[in-house]
C-alpha cells in the first residue's frame, strides 16, 4: 500500500511540477532524515567531521521533527483517485469530475503543458515502476532526445523566456490528440544509446 501511494504521489508531482517542502520529502519515502535549516551547517559540519560508518549515526542525531502533517493531506484522497488514473486524459476527466477549486486548479496547471510531454512522462511513470534504474534512465534519455527533437522543448523556452508570451504554441494542441504513433517515437531509441558512467 505504502508503494503504490508513493507512486500515485509521484505521478501527481511529476505531471503537475507541484512543489512541495522540505518536510514533504521524508513523508513520501524520497528522503531519509529531516532537519531543519538554520541546522543544515552543524549537520554538514559533522558530516564532513565524521567517517563513512557513523554518516547514519550522525544523521539520526541532527534529526530535526517533522514540523506538521504532509501538506498534501487534504488533497490525499483526490490526489490517489485521479492520478491512479490510466491516461492523462482520464486523469483531468476526474479531475473536472472532482470539481473542487484544487482539481481545477490542476486542470489548469496541466492544460498548459505540453500534451505531448504529459502523455510521455506518465508512460515512462506507469511502466518505470517494474523497471531497474538503468532501463528506467535509458528509457528517458530516449525520450528526453525526442522532446527536444519534436520541438516541443525549443517551444516551450520560446513561450516562458525568449518571447515571454506564456503561450507556447503545442502540437498537438491537446492530450486527446497524442497518437499512439506519436508517442512511439519517444521509446525507440534514435541515434547514441544511453550508458551508466
Amino acid at each position: 500500500k505504502q508503494w503504490y501511494q508513493r507512486r500515485v504521489r509521484g505521478m501527481f508531482l511529476g505531471l503537475t511540477g507541484h512543489r512541495i517542502k522540505g518536510a514533504d520529502l521524508k513523508y513520501l519515502g524520497i528522503a531519509t532524515h529531516y532537519t531543519e535549516t538554520e541546522k543544515l551547517p552543524a549537520l554538514k559540519a559533522a558530516i564532513m567531521a565524521s567517517d563513512e560508518e557513523s554518516i547514519a549515526e550522525v544523521l539520526a542525531t541532527n534529526e530535526s521533527p517533522l514540523p506538521g502533517p504532509f501538506t498534501l493531506a487534504p488533497q490525499a484522497d483526490l490526489i490517489k483517485h485521479c492520478f491512479s488514473a490510466p491516461s492523462v486524459p482520464e486523469i483531468l476527466s476526474r479531475l473536472d469530475a472532482d470539481g473542487s477549486e484544487f482539481a481545477l486548479k490542476l486542470i489548469k496547471t496541466l492544460r498548459r503543458m505540453s500534451p505531448r510531454s504529459l502523455v510521455v512522462t506518465h508512460k515512462l511513470l506507469s511502466e518505470g515502476s517494474s523497471l531497474g534504474y538503468e532501463e528506467c534512465f535509458a528509457r528517458e534519455f530516449v525520450a528526453a532526445g525526442e522532446i527536444y527533437r519534436s520541438g516541443e522543448f525549443t517551444e516551450g523556452v520560446r513561450a516562458l523566456l525568449v518571447d515571454k508570451d506564456n503561450a507556447p504554441a503545442w502540437n498537438p494542441a491537446t492530450v486527446e490528440e497524442v497518437t499512439q504513433e506519436m508517442l512511439d517515437k519517444y521509446f525507440v531509441p534514435q541515434g547514441r544509446e544511453w550508458a551508466p558512467l
